[in-house]
C-alpha cells in the first residue's frame, strides 16, 4: 500500500488480480486495470505484463479478444490448455 494514499500500488493492484484469476478465467487489460481500481489504465496493464515474470499473462486478451500479436501462437497454447477455443489469432466468446 501507498503511504500517501489508500489505494493499493499500481503493480500491487494488478498482480493482486492477475494472482486471483482461476485457469479458465480470460479478462481484457481494461478489466484488470478496472478491477485493480485503475479505470482506463489498460495499456499500463499491457506494459506491466510485458515487463513481469510469473504472472499468467495469458489470461489477459485485448477487448476485441485479440491475442498477443507476434506471440498469438503460445497465447492461442495456453488457452487452448484451459479450455478456450481460438480462431484467427482471437478467443472465441463463450455464451
Amino acid at each position: 500500500m501507498s503511504s500517501t494514499t489508500d489505494k493499493p500500488d499500481f503493480t500491487e493492484a494488478v498482480i493482486a488480480v492477475l494472482t486471483a484469476t482461476a485457469p479458465g478465467d480470460v479478462l481484457t487489460y481494461g478489466e484488470v486495470a478496472t478491477e485493480a481500481g485503475f479505470p482506463g489504465a489498460a495499456r499500463a496493464v499491457g506494459n506491466l505484463l510485458r515487463q513481469s515474470e510469473g504472472l499468467p499473462w495469458w489470461r489477459v486478451v485485448a477487448a476485441s479478444g485479440r491475442l498477443i500479436p507476434g506471440d498469438s501462437k503460445r497465447h492461442a497454447r495456453l488457452l487452448r490448455s484451459e479450455g478456450h477455443s481460438i480462431r484467427n489469432d482471437r478467443i472465441v466468446p463463450t455464451n
